[in-house]
């Protein structure tokens, strides 16, 4: 199993972080994780998400962290793609791997917030076919000669996208996955998932099921589930502190992404599966409940290494770690990557590598 970082960006208004604040922390969170040796720093894209998400162009802040980093790979997780022309993803994407010197992995996906769309223009009904042709156009960008395409949205012809990426073929591709469709659409596509945050792991469990069963790539499939972390030598400290954060954070998370699990938008009905869970989360998001649904690790090390043995052995390749879930002070969050990375990290992987990869064994 992997280790990476994830980060929405969140500044909660209790905090009395200023932004300037908030990004010079996360860089320095990346910093010490290069140090540590955590495999990749995930960042998300939101807008207009005032407390939970200030990320509405991550592709800068990842920009800063190439620069500041030497063996940490850097991920976009995700840009939607519906609310982007395709060849400004593809101008990004290749930038950003020439500036890290080939460290950039990209995950797309549909975005789920209805109030972005709005403010874009874009239509939800579109959002399948916007996804299906932007991924077309984006993986002709990599192939180093000019790009053709012809489509229901997009119309190119021999156009010169540049720049060229540095892996080859390309950067790792990621998918966002809720539905179980998305499941079986990313590995018919040669796709890794990130699950989560905010579905419960017991279904996510049956997704990776159906996602490795819809694999037929000769590479291995990648599996990635999203948690809210917090490892400190005092499990009782971990649990106090990640109570107040934690139950913000997830309030948060749950409160923007309500609107699209109630309602019918179009192209996101099977979503609405997951509105039954809107009444459990009315009664109050707790630590206790989120531990129950597989959404947080929290506690001393040998805690955290017991919550984790689920998701190895259901097949998760990487776990993304929100340490502190965005609203744990720095300082905090700076100690709890130190400790996890001494402590727990080994018990799931073997030796660094130079480029700080893992070598995965048996817990």
């Amino acid at each position: 199993m992997y280790f990476d970082l994830f980060f929405e960006a969140a500044l909660p208004p209790h905090s009395g972080l200023s932004e300037a604040r908030l990004y010079a922390d996360m860089l320095s969170a990346i910093e010490l994780a290069d140090r540590l040796g955590y495999r990749c720093a995930w960042l998300v894209e939101h807008h207009f998400m005032r407390g939970y998400s200030h990320a509405s162009k991550p592709e800068v802040l990842l920009g800063a962290a190439a620069a500041r980093t030497t063996r940490i790979r850097l991920g976009h997780a995700v840009i939607p793609l519906p609310l982007h022309h395709p060849v400004h993803v593809a101008e990004r994407v290749a930038t950003l791997d020439v500036v890290s010197s080939g460290r950039f992995e990209l995950g797309i996906g549909r975005g789920f917030s209805p109030r972005e769309y709005a403010e874009f223009g874009v239509s939800m009904e579109a959002s399948r076919t916007l996804t299906e042709e932007s991924l077309d156009i984006l993986r002709a960008s990599f192939r180093r000669e000019p790009v053709t395409f012809h489509g229901r949205h997009f119309d190119l012809e021999a156009l010169d996208i540049l720049p060229h990426v540095v892996q080859q073929p390309h950067p790792p591709l990621w998918s966002a996955a809720v539905s179980p469709d998305t499941y079986r659409w990313a590995a018919e596509r040669e796709l890794g998932v990130l699950a989560g945050p905010f579905k419960p792991w017991f279904m996510v469990k049956h997704d990776l099921e159906r996602y490795r069963d819809a694999w037929k790539a000769t590479a291995a499939p990648r599996m990635g589930m999203t948690v809210g972390v917090l490892c400190l030598k005092d499990g009782a400290r971990a649990r106090r502190l990640a109570e107040e954060a934690f139950t913000w954070y997830y309030g948060q998370l749950f409160a923007v992404t309500r609107p699209v699990l109630e309602r019918l938008y179009p192209s996101y009905e099977q979503l609405h599966a997951l509105g039954r869970f809107r009444s459990v989360m009315n009664l109050g998001v707790r630590l206790g409940l989120l531990d129950a649904f597989g959404l947080a690790v929290v506690g001393d090390p040998e805690q955290c290494r017991r919550k984790i043995r689920k998701y190895a052995a259901a097949g998760v390749t990487h776990l993304l770690c929100a340490f502190g879930a965005g609203a744990v002070e720095h300082r905090v969050v700076a100690e709890s990557l130190e400790l996890f990375a001494s402590e727990v990290i080994p018990a799931y992987t073997g030796p660094m590598t130079v480029t700080g990869q893992c070598q995965a064994v048996s817990p």
